[in-house]
């Protein structure tokens, strides 16, 4: 293919190529050419422009197929535009000869085409150059179609619409004749010229005036005849025509019009009449009408309504939003008037009606919902409502009429029906999509909305009261605050009215429809609206036998009343359960026999009703199984079993009763079948298996019935087929945006689409797609469709020979009818055999003997044939079903063989297309038959049938299936792929574009290629890289395909493609495409690009967007976007869309490309982002439009109320994004939230505004979060103070994101000050609205977290500017003090319970922050009230928040402890279910303690550290006895809650409400400590976590878990399980600080016994006295009986997990092993100190045999962590561990245990282990030295000699040991080991015991002695060695003064020679370095000290020494002056010394 990469094409490689090869060269040289020439200069293009010519028109001979064709006319229309034009008229009639040809034959073909192609590209690229030969031109082509076939009239067309494009106005004189042949095209019978003539009269519209003023009324009735017949893209182009043109008519100016009287305007209302005449009266003249008129035949045929209704959309889309504001009314009062009786025939028959109608929805849906912002369609729901009651006054006008007959019979009141039930769904849906912003339209007193709808739930016409119940269910849906108004107030009515037929049905309907829209309002309705219900529902009931007029209507609606009850869920209908089921067996006679007696009873009325009461029990069985599952208890379903075998009676003998009392009982006998059926599906087969073979006699018999008419196989077969086939049969099974009214054509003429009166139970159900009304079919319809479904699950379960009976007799009901009964009967019997083999292949069922195959293959083969292709279908789906239900190899085979057999005899093409997709499914659902030789038959075959040009539909069918073989057989199919591949791209080159599902279907088959390849797709292989080059080519050519399905289908390709080789997909040009269709008018194309998108942006999002804009920018008319991708990008594009769409799926996959854009490329674009967000939310329609004012104006203003910041906007900037609507601007609020988290993990300046200034002014590109801080604020308060309750959600969501992340940034210009603080007057404003009285509670709740979130981020620190939010926090708590009673009735209990537990939770927290930052002020908390003043004063001190909060604290407290009481009894498990407190809690009742607890969960735990923390501060004391219990407003403790009345007189004292209360934090906290859920957030760990902390930190609790050791135990082992399960170092912190209290408690405990038991005891000897701790006297710790043991494995968990080499099955050995020691992070360095902690204090709660069993395993693991983290560290230091680890080690030894007579032998054994386990690190461990840090071991050695009784360590060989260590050490060279050796000798000679302190004087002094001359030589480099001198000195001067008087004036005469050594004299004073100075100064002071201290011996040395006397002397003179000075300071100067070695002792000895 590179050959084909040049300028001119390769002859020479083009001649040695096959013909299928040759296509795919020139295409791909071609496409190549056309880049190419872009790029060329003139210059070159010019020179080489004659050859090229030449070889292209060249190429017009060579027969080239419609792609080549297309792109080789572009390719000289470029040519030309680009190079020289004066050949061009040669080529122009070059074409015009080929064209005008009488060669006919259809090899030649193509070269017509092509030539008309060419002349068609020539023109549009140049345009009026050619202007002189164009007549001729067109006439040549006009000429040429009168003889074309279909697809040469569909190349002229669009050839025509090309030259016309070209020509523009210079055209004119051929218009005339273009427009006479178009118009024939229009209705021609194939439907691709039918769309190709529609665009040519679309451009031809451009310039031709007389379109859209004299011929207008001819080109509407044109347009509706060639509606007739037509198929969706027909409807499509067609309409786009109709609706342009009449939209033209009305605007256009016509030039010129006063000098042609001729040309008039036309007005809206002739235009919209001759919609309506098209709409009404069809395509046909006004005289034919007439005529079918008298015939009483209804002559609109169904497409052409559809056709009209489309064009309908288009006028107005055309017209644009503000036209339609303007002319509402008028167009309103029009498309209502096409249902109204004024038009008979529209609304002649219910199937009609109910047609008309779904256009009529469908227009005002397409224009209202579309076209206007939110705004508008307020005014617009307004405009309806009016409309609403000008109708409802002429119903009431005939009402009142007081003739009865004249009143019923009149047509007024059916004339008004259809219109008001449009108006009425339309208001429905409006008020839907409006959600909260629909509440102004509600609230305006003056439309009236609610009581119009409610005003009209009377009206006559049972369609109208269903619709106006629908449209509260909407408004209910979009306010849920009006759902408990509007049912209060229908139910009232209900009771009222009970005695007028129209108002029970209508307002039960409106009672329904409003119960089901209870599921779509999460916060309900009041919980005791069922039982109201209930209780009205069983009064109707009950009431129905008094009044035979009300009887019918009173049962039908007690019944609705009931099942739709049951959609409120379990803990509602748990309660109504049992008078439920007793109305159920009620109902029905109770044996056979009483059926027998009725049957003889009662005439056509009674019966009636009696079956319209058992349809409605069935149905509201239905809704209890399907919506209350969780109550279908075993004995539930017993109960409801009884009246199951006399339901099935009455259905066997209903035939008889309907022969008895004739036509009246048809319809209720319908429904009741079909309820029956319903039910019987929904519960399982066992429960009626008495009646299955009674039930399926009546299946077969209604699936064979004689008298149905209608082959409704639309809505029954596509279940049974699989999804992926129906792409084959009617576009009309695909998704379009059209659904909605194209359905009607689907099924067929004689059918009605599906709407609410055919079944009012629907009301309440949810529909399947979305928001739109519930549209049930006829009963007829449905009746059919459950029986299929039941067949399958009943014929699974009968006996094999019952099975086999009903197969024969259906196959012979099927041969013994005719004609279109047999069509039918055989649809059902296929229609319920597919259920059946669906339904075993389902449950792994088996089939039967080999008869029954053998007649089930039969009635598969029969359909297989059948002529409807829905039926070949679901027969194809069904035969490999057969195979894979019979499951045996040799039957599969079978019938592969049988379908090659009838494939390869056949001719006709339904056979063939049936065999051929029933290959096709029996590979899908069995890989099994995929060994070879199938797999090739199967190929062979299909490949020749996908060749079979004549009939392109079974070429569509035969590449379909091709398309599944490819999917199912995987690796097997590589050797097909390529002659596949070949196959596919040959047809690609070749098929007609007429053919565009053949297309499809090849796009299918090379999906499933790409697939099959994979990954492979990216080799280098030449036979890799052919394939690949032709995927590519097949994409292209189905890029460049007319038909959008195909583009979809190459779009899919590409991104296959893209997959798996990205690197070989051209990106610039995939995205130019998605860009071009994002628009598209097709559904499904739209899906396809936004899916590609989507998987596009995860790679590579930067390029795709940048892609994107270049684009925009290059592209002069191509890109034709509603979305604007010039300015706002493909973001912004994709958020207009959003904005627009209506398709849930596409909406989904908008969002989540967005999110992936916005993940990877947030970050850089910030400015860009943000921007698009704002405008988003600025743009809101809103109807007080709020903005933020500028916050520096107020800084520098007076600091006003919030109010102040709320301004109106009024300088209209033209925004980007037009009204969008408010679920975009939610959609924008959250993607501002998921901006902040981005930046979170990008760089740090983002948060940092000093850095984020700095770098901007570095480098101005640089783009910072923290830098559009008032643009988030802004957004946030846009959002938080709108009218969509939605919106107001995510803003205060942004508003807390953000706050919590800018909080703690500093405002670098006002040191001490916070950024945000600026912003408060903005939080205060955004927060306030949310506190209104009608908010609802879900919107106060995030509030009140915003509100605890701001007073705790400590932003604000002045009180008073505090005070405006702690005021709303305020006045919620005086909201909710009452408790549940106290709020709204408007939502249910728990959402007040919601609203409760925000408001205590965010108290908690503003308590919690408190308390903190008081204790952090280390300041005594006072428990009175704090003094007036100082809040007064408005100082903040740190106790400022601390006194907002003290005030409320009473309350607070008392209902904090209500709240956690509620969620203790709320948390127990089921079992005591009976326990509870029978009317709920403080703050739930006992009915919705479900929902409750989730409430709960949200916020139990900031309450319990907040009440754990009070009571700490009120240190458990009930301060006054007034507050007692007995005057809480809700009981307290749990046990006075259980208590009940009697002992309820009993006042508890303070020590027992403290021991509950303790009892209530406590058991809260284990119960959820010790069972985490995975769930269990952080927050709530850490909360319970410090709430322990808190309650221990006070002497009482203490108190109480030291005496309850089981407690300690049981809270040891849940802390235990917390740290094993979970690993965040800040939980296992907390997790240990409450083990160290649990610890201190137990010291405590101990202490105390022993202390009381000496002071008992005090006479009695010491030897009797009890041992306290544990332990006792044996020293027996036993696992979960001992608190110690615990305590232990819980550090040992601890310490293991970060030194794994202190456990001793690990290293394999308990001795040392050689490790390198390690340092740990920082958590792990806390963890393990915090354990060490734990560990010493652990003997002190043993007795001293206890002690003694733990203490081996304390020092191993202390002296463990030691060893293993004694890393050098630089300077000496030590660290943080090995600091712990000798704190540890100096607390063990240092315990009175070691000391206790009992235990004082075993500890000195132990102990002495331990040194030598110390000194045993020194040595070298199997040869390797180890690294270990002297300083840390020596200091261990040292807090032994320090702290244990001498015995320990003055054992001889230890001390030798330790004393070698020490020479060791000193004989190190480091400085800084030499000085703390020295420190710690000092330490060690200066200990009291001379047995400790002698032996090491006399073995080391000699050799400091010996070091400090060495100084003296070598003089001291730097500080370290000076200081390594001083530390010297000082040992030295420390063992002066301790020695003995006889041996003390050998030390000083040691010492002074080297104190005076270091003495200089004036001379080299001067010179000296700075060392040798302070060395001087040091000398001469110590000098100065001892000479007075030890004269004589002073003299002595003197005295003998005239050299030192000397230097001495001259020393003292040189510093006489500063001597002088110095003498003062000097006693100063000795202290740091001391100091040091003070520090050093409190630090580790």
């Amino acid at each position: 293919m590179e050959l084909a990469h040049s300028l001119l094409l390769n002859e020479e490689a083009y001649n040695q190529l096959g013909e299928v090869q040759r296509a795919e060269f020139i295409f791909d040289w071609l496409r190549y050419l056309e880049k190419l020439l872009l790029a060329t200069s003139r210059s070159d293009v010019r020179e080489k422009q004659k050859t090229l010519v030449e070889q292209l028109l060249s190429l017009l001979n060579s027969s080239p197929g419609p792609p080549t064709r297309k792109l080789l006319a572009k390719n000289l229309g470029i040519l030309y535009s680009i190079g020289d034009t004066f050949s061009v008229y040669e080529t122009i009639d070059k074409c015009n000869d080929l064209i005008r040809s009488k060669d006919d034959s259809p090899s030649y073909l193509p070269t017509k085409l092509a030539a008309v192609v060419c002349l068609g590209s020539l023109y549009k690229k140049l345009g009026r150059i050619l202007v002189n030969t164009f007549t001729d031109t067109v006439g040549n082509i006009l000429k040429a179609m009168k003889s074309a076939e279909s697809q040469g009239r569909y190349e002229i067309m669009l050839s025509l619409q090309n030259i016309l494009n070209g020509l523009g106005a210079a055209a004119i004189p051929c218009h005339r004749d273009v427009y006479k042949a178009a118009k024939s095209c229009l209705t021609d019978r194939s439907m691709a010229v039918r769309c190709a003539a529609a665009k040519c009269l679309l451009e031809l519209q451009k310039e031709a005036i007389f379109m859209w003023s004299t011929d207008l009324d001819s080109v509407a009735t044109l347009c509706f005849k060639s509606f007739e017949g037509s198929n969706y893209d027909v409807r499509i182009s067609v309409s786009k025509l109709l609706g342009t043109v009449l939209a033209k008519a009305i605007i256009s100016k016509h030039p010129g019009a006063a000098s042609r009287q001729s040309m008039r305007r036309v007005s809206l209302e002739e235009v919209l009449e001759l919609l309506g005449t098209g709409f009404l009266r069809g395509s046909s003249g006004f005289l034919r009408a007439s005529g079918d008129m008298l015939k009483g035949t209804s002559s609109v045929s169904r497409d052409v309504r559809v056709g009209v209704t489309q064009a309908y959309v288009v006028f107005v889309s055309t017209l644009g939003g503000t036209w339609l504001e303007k002319n509402f009314a008028a167009f309103l009062s029009h498309i209502l008037s096409l249902v109204s009786q004024s038009h008979p025939k529209a609304t002649q028959t219910q199937t009609d009606a109910v047609c008309g109608r779904r256009c009529v929805s469908f227009i005002l849906r397409a224009t209202i919902g579309g076209l206007l912002g939110e705004k508008a369609q307020i005014a617009a729901a307004k405009d309806i409502c009016q409309a609403i009651w000008k109708l409802k006054k002429v119903m009431d006008a005939v009402m009142s009429d007081s003739n009865v007959e004249t009143r019923l019979g009149s047509t007024d009141v059916t004339a008004s029906q259809h219109m008001l039930v449009c108006a009425l769904q339309e208001l429905g849906n409006l008020t839907y999509s409006l959600g909260t912003t629909a509440a102004p339209l509600l609230q305006d007193s003056s439309s009236g909305i609610l009581d119009s709808v409610i005003s009209v739930i009377v009206h006559p016409s049972i369609s109208v009261r269903l619709a106006a119940a629908w449209c509260l269910h909407c408004i209910a849906v979009a306010l849920p605050s009006y759902l408990t108004p509007l049912l209060d107030r229908c139910l009232e009515r209900l009771t009222v009215l009970k005695s007028s037929p129209e108002a029970v049905t209508g307002f039960s309907f409106a009672v329904a429809a409003l119960l089901g829209a209870v599921k779509h309002c999460p916060l309900g309705i009041p919980h005791g609206k069922g039982k109201i219900i209930m209780t009205l529902a069983e009064d109707l009931l009950c009431s129905a036998a008094q009044n035979s007029r009300l009887s019918a209507q009173r049962t039908q609606a007690g019944w609705l009343l009931i099942a739709a009850l049951m959609t409120l869920g379990p803990a509602v209908v748990s309660h109504h359960l049992a008078r439920v089921l007793l109305l159920w067996k009620c109902v029905f006679p109770v044996s056979p026999k009483d059926l027998e007696t009725e049957k003889s009873r009662g005439d056509s009325f009674t019966w009636q009703v009696t079956l319209e009461g058992r349809a409605g029990a069935l149905c509201a069985v239905k809704s209890f199984v399907s919506h209350c599952g969780d109550l279908l208890t075993g004995e539930v379903i017993q109960r409801l079993l009884p009246p199951l075998p006399c339901a099935v009676d009455l259905l066997t003998q209903l035939s008889s009763v309907l022969k008895a009392y004739g036509s009246p009982l048809k319809t209720p006998s319908l429904v009741y079948r079909q309820r029956l059926y319903e039910l019987l599906i929904l519960l399982p087969p066992e429960t009626y298996e008495g009646n299955l073979c009674a039930i399926l006699k009546e299946l077969a018999a209604d699936l064979t019935a004689s008298d149905i008419q209608v082959a409704a196989s639309a809505f029954l077969l596509p279940p049974l087929c699989h999804r992926d086939d129906l792409v084959i049969l009617s576009p009309l099974l695909q998704e379009t945006d059209h659904r909605f009214i194209e359905e009607q054509l689907l099924l067929g003429n004689g059918i009605a689409c599906g709407s609410l009166e055919y079944d009012p139970y629907a009301i309440y159900e949810k529909d399947v797609l979305g928001d739109s009304v519930p549209k049930p079919l006829p009963p007829v319809l449905s009746v059919i469709s459950s029986a299929v479904k039941l067949f399958g699950v009943v014929c699974a379960h009968v006996g094999e020979a019952q099975r086999l009976l009903i197969l024969e007799q259906l196959l012979d009901s099927i041969k013994h009818t005719k004609g279109a009964r047999q069509q039918v009967v055989q649809l059902h019997v296929v229609s319920s055999l597919s259920s059946f083999l669906k339904y075993l292949a389902g449950s792994k069922g088996n089939l039967g003997p080999e008869e029954m195959r053998r007649l089930a293959v039969a009635l598969v083969m029969g359909a297989l044939e059948s002529p409807n292709p829905l039926l070949r279908c679901a027969a194809a789906e069904a035969w490999a079903r057969l195979a894979q239900v019979v499951d045996d190899g040799a039957f599969t085979a079978a019938l592969a063989q049988v379908s090659f057999d009838k494939l390869k005899s056949a001719r006709d093409v339904v056979t063939r297309t049936g065999y051929s997709l029933a290959l096709g499914s029996l590979h899908r659902y069995l890989g099994g038959i995929s060994s070879s030789q199938h797999l090739n038959s199967c190929v062979g075959i299909l490949y020749t049938l996908s060749q079979d040009s004549t009939s392109p539909d079974v070429q569509t069918w035969a590449l379909h299936s091709l398309s599944l073989i490819i999917d199912s057989a995987g690796p097997l199919y590589h050797m097909h792929v390529e002659p596949t591949l070949s196959l596919i791209i040959m047809l690609l080159l070749n098929v007609p574009p007429t053919h565009a599902e053949v297309q499809q279907s090849l796009g299918r088959c090379l999906n499933a290629l790409i697939t099959t390849l994979g990954p492979e797709l990216q080799g280098n292989t030449t036979s890799i890289s052919t394939l690949r080059t032709s995927c590519l080519l097949g994409c292209a050519v189905m890029q460049d395909n007319p038909d959008c399905l195909v583009q979809a289908q190459a779009i899919s390709c590409l991104q296959q493609l893209h997959m798996f080789a990205p690197r070989h997909v051209n990106l610039s040009s995939l995205v130019s495409c998605l860009c071009v269709n994002l628009c598209s008018p097709y559904l499904l194309l739209r899906r396809a690009v936004l899916a590609c998108l989507r998987q596009l942006v995860q790679r590579e999002a930067a390029e795709v967007s940048e892609h994107a804009v270049m684009l925009a920018k290059d592209s002069r008319e191509e890109l034709t976007l509603d979305a604007n991708i010039r300015e706002v990008g493909l973001e912004g594009a994709l958020l207009t869309l959003l904005d627009k769409e209506t398709d849930q799926k596409l909406c989904n996959d908008i969002k989540e490309t967005l999110n992936h854009m916005l993940t990877s490329m947030a970050v850089d674009k910030l400015s860009f982002w943000l921007k698009l967000c704002k405008d988003v939310l600025a743009a809101s329609a809103d109807f007080t439009t709020v903005t933020c004012v500028d916050t520096m104006q107020e800084e520098e203003g007076d600091k006003g109320d919030d109010a102040s910041v709320l301004t109106t906007r009024n300088d209209d900037k033209s925004y980007p994004f037009t009204n969008p609507r408010w679920a975009t601007r939610v959609f924008a609020a959250e993607c501002v939230c998921r901006i902040i988290n981005q930046c979170e993990n990008a760089h740090s300046a983002h948060f940092d505004i000093a850095l984020a200034q700095e770098m901007k002014k570095r480098d101005s590109r640089n783009d910072f979060l923290v830098l559009h801080l008032a643009d988030l604020i802004r957004m946030a308060f846009m959002a938080a103070t709108d009218h969509s309750d939605q919106l107001r959600l995510s803003g205060l969501e942004t508003l807390l994101v953000v706050i919590r992340r800018f909080a703690a940034i500093p405002e670098p210009e006002f040191p001490g000050h916070v950024i945000l603080e600026q912003y408060q007057a903005n939080v205060g404003a955004a927060l306030r609205p949310a506190f209104a009285s009608e908010t609802p509670p879900d919107v106060t709740a995030k509030a009140c977290q915003v509100c605890s979130a701001w007073i705790a981020s400590g932003v604000v620190s002045d009180l008073n500017d505090l005070r405006r939010v702690h005021q709303l926090l305020v006045s919620s708590l005086t909201k909710i003090q009452a408790g549940k009673e106290a709020l709204s009735h408007l939502y249910n209990e728990s959402a007040s319970t919601m609203e409760i537990l925000a408001v205590l939770k965010a108290w908690a927290e503003v308590y919690i922050i408190a308390v903190e930052r008081h204790k952090s002020h280390r300041q005594p908390l006072k428990t009175t009230t704090c003094s007036e003043e100082s809040v007064r004063n408005g100082s903040y001190s740190s106790d400022g928040l601390l006194d907002l909060v003290h005030t409320d604290l009473g309350t607070l407290s008392r209902l904090w402890l209500a709240a956690l009481q509620d969620f203790a009894l709320l948390t127990l498990p089921s079992e005591f279910a009976s326990q509870l407190p029978v009317e709920g809690g403080a703050f739930y009742t006992a009915e919705t303690s479900e929902n409750a607890k989730l409430h709960y969960y949200n916020s139990w735990a900031l309450i319990l550290h907040a009440t754990a923390l009070w009571l700490t501060s009120t240190g458990f004391v009930v301060a006054d006895p007034d507050e007692g219990v007995s005057h809480l407003s809700r009981p307290v403790t749990p046990t006075s809650m259980c208590q009940g009345s009697s002992s309820g007189a009993t006042v508890k004292s303070p020590e027992d409400v403290c021991t509950d209360r303790f009892h209530l934090i406590l058991g809260i906290s284990v119960e959820f400590l010790c069972s985490l859920r995975s769930d269990a957030t952080m927050e709530s760990i850490t909360a319970c976590l410090h709430a322990l902390q808190a309650l221990l930190d006070v002497p009482w609790p203490r108190s109480k878990i030291g005496s309850d050791q089981d407690l300690g135990i049981e809270l040891l082992n849940v802390l235990h399980r917390v740290i094993l399960t979970r690993e965040s170092p800040s939980i296992q912190l907390a997790s240990l600080e409450v083990v160290r209290q649990i610890i201190c408690a137990a010291q405590e405990h101990v202490k105390e016994k022993r202390r009381s038991a000496e002071v008992d005891d005090g006479a009695a000897e010491k030897e009797t006295l009890p041992e306290f701790g544990e332990g006792k006297d044996t020293g027996g710790l036993v696992p979960g009986k001992s608190l110690v043991f615990a305590t232990l494995e819980l550090c040992v968990c601890i310490l293991v997990r970060q030194l794994p080499e202190l456990n001793p099955k690990l290293t394999g050995s308990p001795g040392v092993k050689a490790t390198k020691p390690q340092v740990l992070s920082e958590d792990g360095s806390r963890l393990v100190s915090a354990a060490l902690v734990i560990l010493s204090e652990l003997p002190a709660v043993c007795s001293p045999e206890g002690s003694i069993s733990i203490l081996p395993t304390i020092l191993y693991l202390t002296i463990g962590v030691l060893r293993e983290t004694a890393v050098k560290l630089p300077g000496g230091q030590l660290s943080s561990t090995v600091a712990a680890s000798l704190q540890a080690l100096k607390g063990i030894l240092s315990s009175p245990m070691a000391r206790a007579e009992k235990s004082h032998t075993a500890w000195t054994d132990l102990l002495r282990s331990a040194l030598t386990t110390v000194l045993d690190c020194w040595d070298p461990v199997d040869g390797t030295h180890q690294e270990l840090d002297e300083i840390s071991l020596l200091t261990a050695i040292t807090v032994f000699i320090l702290s244990t009784s001498p015995e320990v360590t003055t054992i001889p060989c230890l001390q030798k040991r330790c004393i070698e260590k020490f020479k060791a050490t000193l004989e190190i060279k480091d400085p800084v080991v030499q000085i703390k050796t020295y420190q710690l000798l000092l330490s060690i000679f200066q200990y009291p015991n001379p047995a400790v302190s002698y032996p090491y004087i006399y073995s080391l002094v000699s050799s400091i002695v010996e070091k400090l001359q060495e100084i003296d030589q070598r003089k001291p480099e730097d500080t370290t060695e000076l200081q390594v001198f001083q530390e010297g000195i000082k040992v030295l001067e420390a063992l002066v003064a301790i020695a003995e008087e006889q041996h003390r004036s050998q030390l000083v005469a040691c010492l002074l020679p080297i104190l005076i050594s270091f003495l200089l004299d004036d001379n080299t004073l001067g010179s000296a370095t700075s060392i040798m100075k302070s060395l001087h100064d040091f000398a001469l002071q110590h000098l100065m000290q001892i000479g007075p201290q030890y004269s004589s011996v002073f003299k002595n040395v003197m005295a003998s020494s005239p050299a030192l006397k000397a230097r001495l002397e001259a020393a003292i003179k040189g510093n006489q002056e500063s001597v002088k000075v110095k003498i003062p300071t000097s006693k100063h100067t000795k202290n740091p010394g001391k100091n040091a070695s003070i520090q050093l002792k409190t630090n580790f000895l």
